[in-house]
């Protein structure tokens, strides 16, 4: 006789087209966060999710957010939680990065497939982050639903619309009255917001980078000012800018402000050997570029892997104020700002890095004798996160990825990026609560990028991993 499970796997095999439609329908609401006349669109997207599980018998409410945010989606289910059952807290989030500015080979809101065998995928903005995952979720109320079979826990969703603008609004709303409501009763908590390393094993995260994002202002001349009548004799203030970037990062990643690598947990022998068991290789990481790149700094895999997980980074993100458009402009800008980001793991933080690189800054500017102003502000930051990997949540998860990737045993791993809300869900728990990284898509799917993709077989694979992730947890036999 089949298992619940047999039965499960067998029911999502059954729905895949009725899976790739409600993708479809979630990549047609371009729910752009970054984008002021896409509100009713994420107003539209919130609907969506609420109505699709609202229809399968869960009770969903679009929470309200203040100035105008798009509401965070709050559901549960079952409607009556069975006492008796533990309850996961799902994350994810419903808004996308813009397509501005990016050649598309395939429409970007209207779900296209296409390749071939393993290779077939599905494209279109938010396939993988975060509206794949999201939706994968759904599916898995629906495959129990159609295989009669009980999801083995009660589900409790959090799904929000502005995690592409900085999460803007969720944190203060979870700390609120109504918001620590979501917390109460959960045992563990899930987040499908990152990817694979590579693109042919599948992994567990346990750890993020923080986040601390800076704009950097120089002002200067009152007004646009000719460089024929004034280069040479005034102060630039694009010119001051460059020259500050430059001291910030060299082209080997290496960060120049002084103090900034003190704080970092010193790497241990222990820590050094799981490097050795990592299923990743340069070719993975020139893969998740593009075909037929070499762009990495390192030509060692762990060297890589370490860089990108357990060591900061400074990225420049570009300038305002300035000529970017194609034209050919001769004129000097009043004002330019710069935007830059370090990623930040244990044990810095956020104040720390603020007071150094904002003293920094100064004293460099300083020595450049400019008449011109600076500002400095730090807009978003977010702090790193790590957790126990060898408790239950995280061996129900790896259970669960056994039972579906033939076998094979996910990497545990850290992740290069940042998800500031896990932080946020991290204090909502407790110390004494797990929250897990679960991620079903891989390093390959150009999330934030043009084509953005996920394969068909993990969109597919991936909600029986989500939801075989339940039974195990439900076990009351299994123990981290």
């Amino acid at each position: 006789m089949a298992s619940d499970l047999d039965k499960f796997f067998d029911s999502a095999d059954e729905l895949s087209s009725s899976f790739k439609e409600r993708l479809g329908k979630a990549i047609h609401i371009k729910s752009v966060s970054s984008e002021a006349d896409k509100k009713d669109e994420l107003t539209k997207m919130a609907k969506f999710l609420a109505d699709e599980l609202n229809a399968l018998g869960a009770q969903a409410e679009p929470k309200p957010l203040p100035n105008n945010l798009p509401p965070v989606i709050i559901a549960h289910y079952p409607k009556s939680p069975d006492q008796t059952k533990p309850t996961i807290l799902i994350y994810g989030h419903y808004d996308v990065q813009p397509v501005t500015g990016q050649t598309w080979h395939y429409e970007p809101f209207e779900l296209t497939q296409a390749g071939t065998g393993d290779d077939e995928r599905y494209y279109g903005r938010g396939t993988t982050d975060d509206k794949g995952p999201v939706v994968a979720w759904v599916n898995v109320i629906e495959a129990h639903q159609n295989a009669g079979v009980d999801v083995p826990v009660n589900l409790r969703f959090c799904f929000e619309g502005m995690e592409e603008s900085g999460s803007t609004g969720l944190a203060e709303y979870l700390a609120s009255e109504d918001g620590r409501k979501v917390f109460e009763h959960v045992d563990a908590s899930c987040i499908s917001d990152n990817y694979w390393l590579g693109t042919k094993k599948p992994c567990l995260t346990y750890g993020l980078r923080g986040i601390n994002y800076f704009k950097i202002t120089i002002s200067g001349p009152p007004t646009q000012l000719h460089s024929g009548l004034f280069g040479g004799i005034v102060y630039e203030p694009l010119t001051d800018l460059v020259i500050l970037l430059s001291k910030l990062v060299d082209s080997q990643g290496n960060i120049l402000v002084p103090g900034i690598q003190e704080d970092i947990e010193p790497l241990t022998e222990e820590e050094e050997k799981t490097y050795d068991t990592i299923d990743f290789t340069m070719q993975d990481f020139n893969n998740s570029i593009g075909p037929n790149t070499d762009y990495g700094i390192y030509n060692d895999p762990k060297r890589t892997l370490m860089a990108r997980r357990r060591y900061p980074s400074l990225s420049i993100h570009g300038f305002d104020g300035s000529a970017n458009g194609p034209e050919t402009v001769t004129s000097i800008p009043p004002w330019v700002t710069g935007k830059f980001s370090i990623r930040t793991v244990p044990s810095m933080t956020t104040g720390q890095v603020s007071e150094l690189v904002t003293n920094y800054l100064k004293g460099v500017f300083e020595q450049l004798n400019s008449k011109n102003h600076l500002d400095i502000k730090m807009t978003d930051s977010g702090e790193w996160w790590r957790t126990d990997p060898e408790v239950k949540n995280f061996k129900a998860a790896e259970l669960a990825t056994q039972k579906v990737w033939d076998n094979v045993t996910p990497d545990l791993t850290r992740e290069g990026g940042s998800i500031p809300v896990a932080l946020d869900i991290q204090k909502g728990l407790g110390s004494d609560k797990s929250l897990m990284l679960l991620p079903i898509g891989t390093s390959s799917d150009g999330a934030h990028g043009p084509d953005e993709n996920m394969k068909v077989k993990n969109y597919q694979n991936g909600v029986k991993v989500l939801g075989a992730y339940l039974h195990y947890f439900a076990e009351k036999s299994i123990e981290g």
